[in-house]
């Protein structure tokens, strides 16, 4: 078992010139054992100003449940600004949009271990039905949210709709996509990972439109501070207050392209694994503590169980993967290269053996319509060097070819129904089919997959048309478009519709949005079809 106490010692014993400053205190949220945990939260607390700044979110939807979520933050770039005390919070369920119908309400105490946030998972609703909610504590009241619960187990379902979302660097452009998100009719979004970025402070400049608001997190008061700055966008707030989320992680949540325990390379003192383990069990407290998360996804030590399905009726489910905690190391010195030898190790895994065992019995049994696996990288092939040779990107599906080739025969002979693949991470839209074998164009299409671009991470972007979109090289890929936005899916039980939706900047607040592109895949015809 980790010790967090331990990790002050661990760093003053490796850390020469870095000034990096962990004190005991920041550490108290983790401890498993508070010394506030049996203390009795105060009846009224007058908070310095608004607790409620991070606005509100839900998430996990069930037939009869949902998490709702808010954290208590009157000063939420200086740890929260809240003392060290338990706090009672309020909530209230209504089945209308003026809070006059409440059809669930409790407390649920806001504590210091966890920075004063707050889920309340609540229980007893009516499946496939649309909810507002709010929070109080003391005299004061958290803005209205909206939240969806799941069709019922099995019941029929005629038409979902979700968006796709990802990769949101704070200081390379505006979320804009999320204003018009909010307005687009969605019953769910879906957010496969970068939700905040780790990094330091970068000058202001025509590609940097704003700035984060520390030097790069490292510490659990850090970590909060930075989910809190991306938290203060009100057009991020307004998307979580529309429609309930499903998240998962990629690398920037802990440290760019980290690999299971092991640290991006660099000259940090987190090139220990012990101190890297401290640091991620850190970051993963954070993101439980700012996520729609249910209290199964905890965090114990520097572990956190975050694969997981949620089912929609008939006609989806959603097969929530992780594709960082248990990954053996980035073969090649990661990168994007010609593969040597490591990429082809079957000992090599992005996944872990026990997730990649779960997912196969899950589609196995699965008796729904689409099988959507929502995950962080891209896992077809994208050949990034023209002509004679391969360029493989290392931190992707490319750099794990053993898993992969192993998922792709599971899809060929299995043939769970409909699976759709969605991922992230590339700061680019792309539309692509799964195939048997990717190196032999008259392989069988296994599946589809769904790359969505960045919310702003890589700037404005451009439409040039680029190079791997050569036919020869890479005949699977459908689709490609280089600015930011988001992926709209429909799901029918006919049809999966993806409209790409790009964005004409982002590095002012007054972007447009456009539709560049749409692809649907067919009920029982394998592979992505310009729609």
């Amino acid at each position: 078992m980790f010790k967090y106490e331990n990790f002050e010692t661990l760093l003053q014993n490796r850390i020469k010139r870095r000034n990096l400053i962990v004190g005991a205190g920041i550490f108290t949220g983790l401890a498993i054992a508070s010394q506030f945990s049996h203390q009795r939260g105060i009846a009224e607390i007058q908070f310095s100003d608004n607790p409620f700044k991070l606005g509100v979110a839900s998430g996990e939807p069930y037939a009869n449940s949902v998490v709702i979520w808010t954290r208590l933050a009157p000063d939420p770039l200086n740890g929260g600004g809240m003392h060290p005390v338990n706090v009672p919070v309020h909530w209230e369920i209504s089945a209308d949009s003026s809070m006059r119908r409440i059809v669930a309400k409790g407390t649920e105490f806001a504590t210091p271990e966890l920075g004063h946030s707050v889920r309340a998972i609540v229980e007893g609703l009516q499946p496939n039905t649309w909810y507002w909610y709010r929070f109080h504590a003391g005299s004061q009241a958290s803005r209205i949210g909206r939240t969806r619960t799941a069709p019922a187990p099995g019941s029929n379902l005629s038409n979902f709709n979700f968006a796709l979302a990802s990769c949101q660097s704070y200081e390379e452009g505006y979320y804009t996509a999320y204003k018009y998100m909010a307005q687009d009719d969605l019953d769910l979004v879906v957010h496969v990972g970068d939700y905040i970025y780790e990094g330091g402070i970068s000058p202001i400049s025509p590609t940097i439109p704003r700035q984060h608001n520390s030097a790069e997190a490292f510490t659990l008061e850090g970590y909060r501070n930075r989910h809190a700055l991306y938290k203060l966008d009100e057009n991020l707030q307004q998307a979580h207050a529309m429609f309930p989320w499903i998240v998962t992680w990629d690398d920037h949540e802990v440290e760019n392209n980290y690999a299971n325990d092991i640290s991006q390379i660099d000259t940090e003192p987190d090139q220990d694994r012990a101190i890297f383990l401290q640091r991620r069990a850190i970051a993963y407290q954070a993101y439980y503590e700012h996520m729609p998360l249910r209290p199964l996804s905890r965090p114990k030590g520097p572990d956190m169980q975050l694969f997981r399905r949620l089912s929609f009726g008939n006609l989806a489910t959603f097969h929530v993967l992780d594709t960082r905690q248990y990954r053996t190391d980035q073969p090649c010195d990661d990168g994007v290269k010609e593969p040597c030898p490591e990429v082809f190790d079957p000992k090599a895994t992005i996944l872990g053996k026990v997730q990649e065992d779960w997912l196969y019995q899950g589609l196995s049994s699965s008796q729904v319509k689409w099988n959507i696996l929502a995950q962080q990288v891209p896992m077809s092939q994208r050949d990034f060097k023209a002509g004679e040779g391969r360029a493989f990107d290392m931190d992707k599906w490319d750099g794990y070819l053993a898993d992969r080739d192993r998922l792709m025969d599971f899809l060929a002979k299995q043939k769970p129904s409909n699976p759709v693949c969605l991922s992230g991470d590339a700061h680019s839209h792309w539309a692509m089919d799964l195939k048997a074998d990717f190196n032999n164009p008259q392989s069988a299409i296994v599946g589809s997959e769904f790359v969505c671009s960045s919310i702003s991470s890589g700037g404005d972007g451009d439409d040039a048309i680029h190079r791997y979109l050569n036919k020869s090289d890479n005949p699977h890929i459908k689709f490609h478009n280089n600015r930011r936005g988001y992926v709209r899916c429909t799901l029918t039980p006919n049809i999966c519709r993806a409209d790409y939706l790009s964005m004409s900047e982002v590095t002012t607040p007054f972007g447009t949005i456009s539709k560049r592109a749409s692809f649907v895949v067919e009920n029982g015809r394998l592979g992505v079809q310009p729609g």
